[in-house]
């Protein structure tokens, strides 16, 4: 029995020293911001747990230059460190990701990883009546956890979807945890909504209605008049300005005869 002791011994040591070394997600907290264009700008953000033991190795992870987010997925040994907001027919856009500095608590520690970009189509927008404009999400830009029944938000999850304010909720459903559901308010005044762990999302729908105010509209006919034909613009204000010099340069000349 001694001699079986020592070695013994020695492997419940390694043992514990292999939990201790690691890293774990312990939440993630995806937030959608609609914009009304149909696109929205995603922040996604990890709680990550790290052991005394891994401290030093998530510090040199953070430092280093050019280490790239499946270098990141690697380090940490996690799936959860995706986009989880994808257009199926185009990639993001003005994607950063921020390592966060470690919050001590006790010998171990947590840190914030952030991811934020864009996605473009999360939304299709459709006019039913001058200046009202109804939104409908697109509920194959999700990207979470796939399950026998479709999608659903892992047990560590939060969803949070942002609606442009001054919007009226038609549908949804599931029905969010927050805000609860008013029958007689029907969400009115309400800006984000939340839905919570293990939510199935494989039927998920949510649609509003968004109304223009008449200064608004004069600004999204300028926007979009210009987006289309800013080359012509600046073409037609660059004949304009010569004809008024011209002009000036004409009367100018004839004065002085």
């Amino acid at each position: 029995m001694t001699k079986l002791a020592f070695p013994i011994l020695l492997l419940l040591a390694f043992a514990m020293l292999s939990v201790n070394a690691n890293f774990n997600v312990t939440s993630l907290n995806t937030t959608v911001v609609l914009s009304t264009n149909g696109s929205a700008h995603v922040v996604e953000s990890l709680t990550l747990f790290i052991s005394n033991s891994s401290i030093a190795q998530y510090q040199q992870d953070r430092q280093a230059i050019n280490f790239t987010l499946t270098n990141w997925q690697t380090a940490v040994n996690t799936n959860l460190l995706v986009e989880h907001i994808l257009n199926p027919k185009s990639a993001v856009y003005g994607f950063t990701f921020l390592p966060g500095p470690i919050i001590y608590s006790g010998s171990s520690g947590n840190a914030q990883l952030t991811l934020s970009y864009f996605v473009s189509n999360v939304t299709s927008v459709k006019t039913i009546a001058p200046r009202k404009f109804l939104y409908s999400f697109n509920d194959s830009v999700f990207n979470f956890v796939h399950t026998a029944s479709g999608q659903s938000l892992p047990k560590i999850a939060k969803l949070n979807i942002i609606v442009p304010r001054g919007s009226q909720i038609v549908s949804i459903y599931p029905v969010p945890d927050y805000p609860s559901l008013s029958f007689i308010s029907n969400y009115t005044g309400s800006t984000m909504f939340i839905w919570n762990s293990e939510e199935p999302l494989s039927t998920f729908s949510f649609t509003y209605i968004l109304t223009q105010s008449p200064g608004q509209e004069v600004y999204a006919f300028f926007s979009t008049l210009y987006a289309n034909y800013s080359a012509l613009l600046i073409i037609l204000s660059g004949i304009i300005i010569l004809a008024v010099l011209v002009y000036l340069y004409i009367r100018v000349s004839n004065a002085e005869v």
